[in-house]
Formats: C-alpha cells, structure tokens, sequence
C-alpha cells in the first residue's frame, strides 16, 4: 500500500511528493516510469520567513514547513503518521485537550496544562530542548560539492531500466528538483563493483610504452553515453569527475594477479603514471574533462588487507608511494595539458591519517606539494576519531578534503546488502557527514548510486546498501533508501562555494552543522538522535529567534535570509 505525503505551501509544479511504501525495515519512496518523487529549491520571499524541509524515521521525505522569526509560536514540524495512528499518539504530551507552555531555558521544562473542559489538573512532563547559536561572523572551509560513484556494476544497472527509469535517476540526484549531486567518482580500469576484474593494456605484457592502451574500454564508452544524457537530463553538466585506479594490468605489479599482498614494480613507476595520463587525455577527447585523480584507492588493501579484501587492489608504502608522486605521476601530470587536474592522496580510511603523509614528507619531502587534497574513505569513521584528520588539516590547511567512499553492509556484523527502508543505516550516514563537515570537509561522495535487491552485482559477491535500489525482478520501478535523503539533507541545499558558519547545541543529542550559500542565504542541517520530540531555541545572531518542535528521529534543513 502506498502513503503520500503532500509538501505544504509550494506552488512550483515540478515538487511531486514521495510515494511512500511500508518494509520490513522502514519505508522507501517508490519510482517508476510514469513517477517519481522531486522538490524544487524552497525560496524565502521576506527576511523573517524560513522554510524547514524535514526527514524522518516515521516517514517524512523532504515535508517542507514554514515559519518566522520573532514569534511567540512554536514553529511544529508534524510528524508522518500512517492512517492507522491517530493525531494524540504523535507525541506523548499530544494527548492534552489543550496546551500552555511555560518554557524554562534554564531547567529544560515544559508544563503542560489540560483545558478546564476535561482537566483542571496540571501534569509536569521532563521535555528535550536545545539551543542552537548561529554565529555568522565566524566562517570555515567552502563547499566543493557531493556526489556518488558511476561504477561498473552501476553502469551494468541503469543499461537495465527503462528510458523513463534511467532519466529519473538521472534527474533524483542531478537535477535541482533532486539533491543536487555535482561530483562523480569513477574507476581507471575495474573496481570492486564491476562484473570482472580488468584493467587497460592487460596484453601485451611488460609493454612500457602501454601500445594497446589508444582507446577507451566499451565499458566507459558506456559510462560516457550514460553521463552524457545525465548532464542533458539533469539540465547540470559542470560535473566534477574523480577518477582512481585500482589495480594496474597484473604484469606491472609484485605477485602478477589482481589481489592479495602486492607493490609496484619500480621498472612500471612512469608506466603506471602515464597510464593516468593517457586515461584522461582519452576521456577529454570525448569531451569529458577530469577534474581529479587520486593516487589510488585504498593502498593498505595490498598490504595488510589482503587477509580479508578479495577484490582488485594495489599496495604502496606511504615511502614508495612519496616516491612515485613526487618523481612519476605528479611531474607527469603537471608537466602535460592536463596540468590542472588536481591529485588527491591517500584515498583509503581516516586511520592512516596523519602517520601516512608524516611518512611520505619523510621519503620526498617535496612529495605532498603535488597534492592538491585528501581523499578519505568513512568505512571506520565509528572507531577512529575526526582528530587524525585535524592534524593533517591544520598542518596543511590550504589543501581540499573530500570523503571519497562510503557505503554499509561492509562489515561481518552488517547485513550483507540491502536494508530496504532502513532509517539506522541513514542516521549513520548523517552523523558521518555533519562529522566531517565541522571538521573542515569540502566534499562528500558516497559509493555506488544504484545498486539491486541483493547489493551487487560484482564479481566478488561484495554486497552492500545504496541510496537508490533497482528492483531487477521488478525493473519497472526502484527505490530511494532513507539514506537517499539523509545525504540530500546536505547535497541538496549547500551548493557549490558555500560557506560553515560557527553553529553550536546545547543539546548532545541535536547536531547540527551551517553554511551561507553562494546567494547568502543560510542552511542550517540539524539532526535529533533522541527517540523523544526536541523544542530547539534557533538564536541567529542576525535574524533573531525562533522555537521550533522536531519530532523523534528526524533530520531538517533550514532556509532563511
């Protein structure tokens, strides 16, 4: 059965509502040919007014509410309630015929009263509330956008849909009436998620001069048709292309195979450079710029991930490594036409932060200069504190960070795949990215954009979630996960050049992380952990203030002058 939900105030014809449908572990929002959810960017017409565009556990997709600063009111956002659930069972202090708020900054109270027409009684319930600073004096890092990763295994997947299904993806997460995406992270060769693994110029063998590497694979020549109409779709094309290799054609490496413990071979150092080379230089000729490369995805896999990790990898000491960049590709690169592409180092988890390029100045202390960024992957973000990446950042704050992977399903404890509605793997999601973005994040892309029912497919039965899942029984529709809109919350409204602003809560259990957009006006992207509704105090230091109600479990962006 399905369960709409209505955006209230808009007129733009093009906001269409989520169809919402129950699952065994939330809810998602349905997709076929003929539908498909969109909101278009809310505008606040008068300085005092703000639009609160609000998720939720109990179902709210983007549900948009509007208020104003300097009222006595408090602004409530309603929460998503199936027609099963009735109004007085939303919130637990709902039930009261009428109420009167006797707000307590100091204690955190609300009193509530019964009108006289059922209750004389008074009854005092313990009530969340936070306040929450916005202090727009003090700015931060810039936006340089969001976006997810155009794999093989997804490519293989939008081939599967229809030209109408393909086109609302497409539109889901690139269009402004999506979530805004910017950036695409693509392979130089085979990943974990494509159906084989294979590299460019695998024969002939030992061939320095990669003589069978003149044109593209058909399998990017797929991927470039697919961006293609992406960008005419999306009406976007200003994309932000990151490409990485994982693993160089076997001859160039140690153990002569696609995984386990290996290293470069030294005799392939400039081999493996002007290999990046030529991968971009291919692509720019069908008129698709690179804007970066990475030094290579996960590098530990190689080294001491191999017990574990079965799928196309590399290993590089951060030493070797330093000399590589500093002596191969970052001469090569800088040194060609494509002079401006920037080059990420690391790319692998926040573990390896600050020792791995504490090691590689130590080996080529000129080495990081050709680093325009960091590239880090989240897959262990719960166990490793944001401080390791503090210290690289303070050391080198000129240069970008830019979480480059992330996914759930990965882990022995995790479900292999898909949770189909599964709000917990969204929370995850948005407390990563409001963790990253108070520690100096310019970016955040996320992993495969589609995947199918199971995870996949891949050759390495490597099964995980994703934002949107293909129902290849079912091709005529797919799902947005609620981590569809958890990333959204932030892709969405903190375009490109956005700037943090100093926010801050009073409440352990509300996050919250703001910007000034490019336009000047502020996003603020709050998060309530708690299973109880929260009154939040926003105190703008320009605007004013203004209460507003959150329910359980709910993320929300807030738009305002």
């Amino acid at each position: 059965m399905y369960f709409s939900l209505f955006c209230l105030g808009l007129t733009v014809s093009t906001t269409k509502p989520c169809k919402l449908r129950e699952t065994n572990f939330g809810s998602v929002c349905v997709c076929t040919a003929e539908y498909c959810d969109y909101l278009e960017n809310p505008k606040s017409e008068q300085p005092n007014q703000l639009n609160i565009i609000s998720s939720s556990k109990s179902g709210l997709r983007f549900e948009e509410t509007q208020g104003t600063f300097n009222t006595t009111e408090i602004l409530k956002i309603i929460d998503f309630r199936s027609q099963s659930k009735s109004l007085e069972n939303d919130y637990e202090y709902a039930a009261f015929d009428s109420i009167a708020l006797v707000i307590d900054n100091f204690k955190g109270t609300v009193q509530l009263k019964t009108g006289s027409n059922t209750n004389s009684s008074g009854k005092t319930f313990k009530m969340r509330m936070s306040t929450i600073e916005v202090n727009r004096d003090k700015k931060y890092q810039k936006v340089s956008g969001f976006g997810g990763a155009l794999t093989g295994t997804v490519s293989y997947l939008i081939q599967k849909l229809n030209t109408e299904l393909q086109d609302h993806m497409y539109r889901s997460y690139f269009a402004e009436s999506g979530i805004g995406y910017n950036m695409l992270r693509t392979s130089i060769g085979g990943c974990d998620f494509d159906l084989e693994p294979w590299a460019y110029n695998e024969q002939p063998e030992n061939d320095k001069n990669l003589s069978n590497f003149t044109k593209l694979d058909k399998r990017d020549e797929q991927k470039i048709e697919q961006i293609k109409r992406l960008k005419t779709i999306s009406g976007f094309h200003d994309i932000k292309i990151m490409a990485a290799a994982w693993s160089p054609p076997k001859w160039m490496k140690s153990n002569n195979n696609w995984t386990g413990f290996s290293y470069l071979l030294p005799e392939f150092y400039q081999t493996w450079a002007n290999y990046h080379l030529k991968f971009i230089e291919l692509m720019h000729a069908k008129n698709l710029t690179i804007w970066a490369i990475s030094t290579g995805n996960e590098p530990l896999n190689g080294v001491i991930g191999w017990f574990f990790v079965h799928f196309m990898s590399l290993g590089w000491t951060p030493s070797n490594q330093a000399i590589w960049l500093n002596d191969y590709l970052g001469p090569t690169i800088r040194n060609s036409n494509h002079k401006n592409v920037l080059i990420f180092g690391n790319d692998d988890q926040r573990y390896t932060y600050p020792a791995w390029f504490q090691k590689m100045k130590t080996s080529r202390p000129d080495s990081l200069n050709y680093l325009d960024g960091f590239a880090v992957h989240w897959y262990w973000d719960d166990i490793f504190a944001p401080y390791l990446i503090d210290e690289v950042h303070n050391a080198m704050p000129e240069k970008l960070l830019l979480n480059t992977e992330a996914c759930v399903g990965d882990k022995p404890w995790q479900t292999h795949g898909p949770e189909l509605g599964s709000w917990s793997r969204a929370e995850q999601y948005i407390r990563d990215i409001l963790q990253d973005l108070q520690h100096n994040f310019n970016g955040w892309i996320d992993w495969n954009l589609i995947l199918d029912e199971n995870g996949g497919p891949n050759y390495v039965q490597n099964h995980v979630d994703a934002p949107i899942i293909v129902n290849t029984k079912n091709p005529t529709e797919f799902y947005k996960q609620p981590i569809f809109y958890a990333i959204g919350h932030f892709s969405k409204f903190l375009a490109e050049g956005s700037v943090r602003i100093e926010t801050t809560s009073t409440n352990i259990k509300v996050d919250v992380v703001g910007f000034q957009r490019p336009d000047g006006t502020l996003a603020i992207i709050l998060f309530n952990s708690d299973r109880d509704a929260v009154d939040l105090l926003l105190n703008d230091n320009v605007r004013g203030k203004v209460w507003i109600r959150v329910p359980p479990n709910s993320v929300h962006t807030i738009i305002y002058k």
